[in-house]
């Protein structure tokens, strides 16, 4: 599922001519998870209260939160083929004004655990009982409103807001040691008054154990840091900070992305 969910990926990048793949590519097994094993959604009533909430903040990854959104039924999979194109439903960043099961517009970094905490208080506020979750990235922690947000967070004893950082240890202008180090990255969320797990963010179960102890914690707010690989399975571009965004520009390198996938037998849904 993993790698024809990357192929799908990439495919629909390439297809668009550009697009950041290296940041969708390494969330897959993480999205699959919450959306098929952990998040209470139904597809069928996309805004319904009850349901579990995701803000992805790292609103360039869109893609794979697309395919995973499609593949649980939310919109048909066909539009997938239409990534950013004219009078597409799916532009390049995490749109919840077009696209069906999206709670939030996302892109604008270090906003989204902002907007999180906001709709994890509002839950509180009401005596609701669905959990919301949010996916940062790691060179989007060099924004400080996250910190901000941190703070916020403990202090209202936000234990239905699950954070996750998706610790691929790169950014658009290098590693995140080169340009802006992180560490020690658990223990500043701890300073913080949050609960902290790790996981390996492309283990299935690893990712279901520790989002699984994340929803049963009381009284502050949760942070998972998911040690990723960028662009995960594209040997082209993976573990470099050049995949943060891909150029495209004609068939044969659209042609070579894919065949270096080699993944067989993927039919395309669109």
């Amino acid at each position: 599922m993993a790698a024809e969910w990357r192929y799908i990926i990439t495919d629909m990048i390439c297809r668009a001519g550009s697009g950041h793949i290296g940041g969708a590519l390494s969330l897959v097994e993480i999205l699959h998870t919450l959306y098929y094993r952990v998040m209470r959604v139904d597809p069928s009533n996309p805004a319904a209260p009850g349901r579990d909430r995701l803000v992805l903040s790292k609103g360039h990854a869109a893609p794979v939160l697309y395919v995973a959104l499609a593949y649980k039924g939310f919109f048909p999979a066909a539009w997938l083929g239409t990534l950013n194109a004219d009078g597409t439903r799916l532009p390049s960043h995490a749109d919840a004004r077009s696209v069906p099961g999206i709670d939030a517009t996302t892109g604008s970094l270090g906003q989204g655990l902002s907007v999180a905490c906001g709709m994890a208080k509002a839950a509180k506020t009401n005596e609701q009982l669905h959990h919301v979750f949010c996916i940062i990235g790691d060179g989007e922690s060099n924004e400080g409103q996250n910190w901000e947000a941190a703070m916020f967070a403990a202090h209202h004893r936000l234990d239905n807001l699950i954070a996750i950082t998706d610790y691929n240890k790169f950014q658009i202008d290098g590693s995140t040691d080169e340009v802006l180090g992180l560490e020690p990255l658990a223990d500043k969320w701890r300073a913080f008054g949050w609960e902290v797990f790790e996981m390996d963010g492309h283990d299935w179960d690893d990712i279901y154990s520790k989002l699984s102890k994340a929803k049963a914690v009381k009284g502050k707010p949760v942070m998972v840091i998911a040690h990723t690989i960028k662009a995960k399975g594209c040997p082209l571009v993976e573990n470099t900070a050049g995949s943060h965004n891909i150029r495209v520009p004609d068939r044969a390198s659209h042609d070579r992305y894919l065949e270096s996938l080699a993944v067989q037998d993927v039919k395309l849904p669109y």
